[in-house]
């Protein structure tokens, strides 16, 4: 029999609580009333409302569903979820996974920043709560009740560190986590999203479905980044071969018959000399993989916007 209690942390002041891995498992959770605490959900759960909270830290790992924040200020959070909602809050900082459109309403001062975070768990938590990690539109915020003339929403400064945010817990039950907050060790690739790009030359690269998927693609970001070029975006949706002509054009034939694998994953980099780059690291080190790549800086522009309408549409974005 499930307690509800197990799964409520209310009425709290001053205090540091929390929940390790394996004792959410799936259920939902319910914060509300909460005073100036810090509070860690180290589990993947259905859904969580956060209510009436004020001038709290809170790490809520991976959702199936949505999170509700509703009349909450001053609170720094890191937040991964299916659907993110606020109402009526003040003042919250973001650092946040999310795989639809995050939605704020009646709500000012609000602050978003790429979600980073790391614990051994953490990825099969994902899994568990149906989330990609290459699915992460943090900061592409829809503001349902805008204000002429003002901006309820801006974005975290780019040099933002999450422990400054959201510090690592002090209780001994908690410290048992392996916490890394290193962007490096980010189980979600940090991308630019909405932010200005750099240059003007982007390169479109996509993986398709097999064992090495996750790792290649990580193995990509990781070589592309520790060169300069700058991640944008991610994204992992399944394809169809009529998609695959509208995206990889002439090409599209050599790589249609791979589609049946499962879901694609592409990643967007930006930088001077990014599609030769990322053909020449693809030829270097995935030489025995069939990977989609840009062509030419002319090319590639096009191929990035090909893409990202055709997931948007599949996303419903």
């Amino acid at each position: 029999q499930i307690d509800p209690k197990d799964y409520t942390f209310s009425g709290l002041k001053d205090e540091t609580v929390g929940r390790l891995p394996g004792k959410v498992a799936g259920q939902q959770f319910v914060i509300q009333d909460c005073e100036n605490c810090k509070i860690y959900i180290f589990d993947h759960s259905a859904t969580i409302t956060v209510d009436d909270c004020v001038n709290c830290q809170i790490f809520l790992g991976p959702i199936k569903g949505s999170v509700f924040f509703r009349d909450c200020k001053d609170c720094k959070c890191v937040v991964a979820c299916q659907q993110f909602r606020t109402r009526d809050c003040r003042r919250l900082e973001v650092f946040l996974c999310c795989a639809t459109q995050p939605i704020i309403e009646s709500s000012t001062g609000m602050k978003f920043g790429c979600f980073q975070y790391y614990y051994p768990e953490l990825a099969l938590q994902f899994k568990d709560a149906g989330l990609s990690i290459f699915n992460n539109t943090w900061s592409n915020i829809h503001d349902f009740t805008p204000v002429s003339g003002e901006n309820n929403w801006g974005l975290l400064p780019e040099t933002a560190v999450v422990q400054d945010y959201v510090p690592l817990p002090s209780s001994e039950e908690l410290k048992a986590v392996r916490i890394s907050t290193d962007a490096t060790k980010s189980i979600i690739p940090i991308t630019r999203g909405q932010r200005q790009k750099n240059s003007d030359e982007s390169c479109l690269a996509v993986f398709f479905a097999g064992d090495y998927t996750t790792a290649n693609a990580r193995k990509l970001i990781d070589e592309m980044t520790s060169k300069g070029f700058q991640l944008v975006q991610t994204k992992e949706v399944v394809m169809k071969a009529e998609d695959a002509n509208r995206v990889f054009q002439q090409s599209a034939s050599e790589f249609i018959s791979l589609l049946e694998k499962g879901p694609v994953v592409a990643l967007e980099f930006n930088g001077d000399g990014a599609v030769e780059q990322c053909r020449s690291t693809i030829n270097d080190v995935f030489s025995g993989t069939k990977v989609f790549v840009s062509e030419s800086k002319a090319s590639a522009s096009q191929d990035v916007d090909n893409f990202y309408n055709f997931a948007d549409m599949q996303m419903g974005m």
